[in-house]
């Protein structure tokens, strides 16, 4: 690994667990010990370095959700692996990440944004359309709106005002939102599997 690739590394880490505002320079230099100027050899300033890690996350994200869609067989299976996988995605995150992502890197923000709605959104929405061919969904749903409506869901599952981590444990939330969404997309042929998957991956089924 490169000292480019591991101060993006544990640039990542860091804003993840303590997010991005309370995570200085001078932090992540201490973290790798090496000298904050071998930091600004590679980066500019730090956000730069927020952008950089930015779209190395997203591009990450991106190619998980590729890999899910090649290597499942059906929707029921696909919409399963890919809410688990914006889950362990989320899970670890700051809760003040998006905010502070929002408020003061804006460029990061609006890279964000874009693949919010031409990755997560747009995945899900091919999802849908697969799932009605198949026979697992309803016909009568509409896959764009119940796309944004299941992206939306997940990340307002991030507030911290909405469900306190003091009180809810946000595996649980997942897991109680996830089904009412996908119990809401159903045919009968639809449940019968997802009943058969739930079995099946009794430990996994979010």
């Amino acid at each position: 690994m490169t000292v480019k690739e591991k101060i993006l590394q544990a640039s990542h880490d860091l804003f993840m667990r303590f997010s991005i505002k309370s995570i200085t320079m001078d932090d992540i230099a201490r973290h790798l010990s090496i000298s904050k100027k071998t930091i600004y050899q590679y980066f500019k300033d730090k956000n730069d370095l927020v952008l950089v890690v930015t779209k190395d996350h997203l591009e990450e994200e991106k190619l998980e959700i590729q890999t899910i869609k090649s290597n499942t067989s059906n929707a029921i299976e696909t919409l399963i692996e890919e809410s688990q996988c914006l889950r362990r995605n989320m899970t670890d995150m700051n809760p003040s990440l998006l905010y502070d992502l929002k408020k003061y890197h804006h460029q990061a923000w609006d890279l964000y944004l874009e693949s919010k709605q031409k990755v997560y959104v747009r995945s899900l929405e091919e999802t849908l359309e697969k799932g009605i061919d198949e026979g697992y969904f309803r016909k009568d749903i509409d896959p764009e709106i119940l796309a944004v409506l299941r992206v939306e869901q997940i990340q307002m599952s991030l507030e911290n005002f909405i469900y306190p981590r003091t009180k809810f444990e946000f595996r649980e939330v997942q897991t109680q939102l996830f089904d009412h969404f996908v119990n809401g997309l159903t045919s009968k042929k639809g449940r019968r599997l997802l009943k058969k998957y739930k079995t099946d991956h009794a430990e996994t089924t979010l």
